[in-house]
């Protein structure tokens, strides 16, 4: 006889996404199984986030070898041993797997199965003998790397960023296909590594991201010597004894590669094929291939069932906490919440790109032209002039009222500079509020300070206070 489990949440996956939900139901009291069929942790842990950053962290540290020289620090070209670059991915994985691993998550009170789901009602779902009759679900199953249709791709080996970081040689000619932050993460950490590198991209690098600022990070790139591509296709792809061809077309010219691996980092797909979701009532979104149909609660066409993380779908996913919030507040109170979008976007790469909020593109599309930029160039910071780190840009668009409706740093600390001005939005701080900021000198964060003096010089003094500075006047 099959086993049947009735708890408050059944969560189906167990990536950042999943057992952020699992844990956050469980602060609320509620009964919760996790379902895996993998790796606790998911990509995120296991083969995405943490590991591409392991590996980038090796590519600054070889970086910072080269570059010595105009610090008075004479260094040779460092020799790299990829074997032992794999050896610290893993042991960063090992070091933070404890977090989410499944003795950690039962010892908050959650059932943990392993198996794969499968739908057999709107009510009920069934991992081997185990049937979970849940009141809610969530689907947090992730997305996979899709391969693109080019001829002759399937007659050679080739990565993708998951397979990719279990490489333990050093790869001659990379040829990357793909724009987006995966695709070009990689391409610099392997660059800096020792690898020729070639970044075949369909349309512009980066999409999405405010170009100003991708542009510095591109150009950077284009300086270490990753050879960048953009408006190119590949065309066809040719097996041969000795490495492999790929022909790419850039407008009406075509040319070959000759390549050592190639690495396919271009599109994803929800991970939902094995669920048997019309068994569940469960539809998905006909204008996005493969992507749940999700109103703005998460929820799915199936109220008992609500999706979270990368299975989504979505351009903009929130965050897997916000969204975790979201979602158990919805399902278990009834609260229909509905996640903050509004998170950070981050490019890892040296010099790294965070954005909140809405970028030039985007709030000239939404304000048309009621909305300010202010910048602030890393080149007149002192932190950075003693880094000799002055290839940077920092930008803050804010509304007619002063209000910030988006920021954007290419530079050092952007993760942390964008951090500032994402509680700033969070807090209702006008962008001149920031000019009374007390941070430490030097310090990148000092830019924004600036930013919001330079706000504040701009906007006219009040008629109160130049009563006020008229009557001192008399005064004095």
């Amino acid at each position: 006889m099959a086993d049947i489990l009735t708890p408050d949440l059944c969560v189906i996956g167990a990536g950042s996404s999943g057992i952020a939900v699992a844990e956050r139901a469980r602060a609320y009291g509620a009964s919760v199984v996790l379902v895996e069929q993998g790796r606790i942790g998911g990509n995120a842990l296991n083969t995405g986030a943490v590991p591409a950053k392991a590996l980038a962290a090796a590519g600054a540290h070889a970086r910072a070898l080269r570059d010595g020289p105009p610090f008075g620090i004479a260094a040779e070209d460092p020799k790299v041993n990829f074997r032992r670059v794999h050896d610290h991915i893993d042991q960063v994985i090992a070091a933070l797997a404890p977090q989410s691993s499944a003795a950690h998550l039962m010892a908050l009170g959650i059932d943990v199965i392993e198996g794969a789901a499968r739908f057999i009602s709107r009510k009920a779902v069934a991992v081997g003998d185990t049937e979970i009759r849940a009141r809610h679900f969530v689907v947090a199953t992730g997305a996979r790397w899709v391969a693109p249709t080019i001829p002759g791709l399937d007659a050679v080996p080739y990565f993708t960023p998951d397979t990719i970081l279990d490489n333990t040689r050093k790869l001659t000619h990379l040829v990357v296909i793909g724009s987006g932050v995966t695709a070009i993460e990689l391409a610099q950490a392997y660059n800096r590594l020792g690898t020729e590198v070639t970044v075949v991209a369909g349309g512009e690098l980066l999409p999405g991201f405010d170009p100003e600022l991708a542009a510095v990070a591109l150009a950077t790139l284009a300086e270490e010597g990753v050879h960048l591509e953009p408006h190119a296709a590949v065309s066809a792809v040719q097996a041969r004894s000795m490495g492999i061809g790929v022909a790419i077309r850039t407008g009406e010219s075509d040319r070959l590669l000759d390549a050592s691996h190639i690495l396919v980092a271009g599109g994803r797909a929800p991970n939902v094929a094995a669920l048997d979701l019309d068994k569940a009532g469960i539809r998905l979104d006909a204008g996005r291939a493969g992507a749940l149909q999700l109103n703005g609660a998460l929820r799915t066409t199936n109220a008992r069932v609500y999706a979270v993380g990368d299975v989504t779908g979505g351009e903009s996913v929130p965050s897997a906490a916000r969204a975790a919030e979201a979602v158990v507040r919805s399902a278990l109170l009834g609260a229909m919440a509905r996640p903050d979008r509004t998170v950070p976007r981050l490019v890892s790469t040296d010099p790294a790109i965070a954005e909140i909020g809405l970028n030039e593109v985007t709030a000239r599309t939404r304000h048309g032209v009621g909305f300010r930029v202010t910048r602030w160039a890393f080149a007149d910071n002192d932190q950075a002039r003693a880094s000799r780190q002055t290839h940077g840009l920092a930008k803050l668009l804010t509304d007619r009222r002063g209000s910030i409706i988006g920021a954007g740093v290419v530079g050092p600390g952007a993760s942390e500079l964008v951090a500032l001005f994402a509680l700033a939005m969070s807090g209702g701080l006008k962008g001149a509020d920031l000019a009374a900021m007390s941070v430490p000198y030097p310090s990148f964060a000092e830019i924004a300070v600036r930013l919001g003096a330079e706000l504040r010089r701009g906007d006219a003094p009040g008629p109160l206070l130049r009563a006020w500075m008229a009557v001192n006047r008399l005064l004095g």
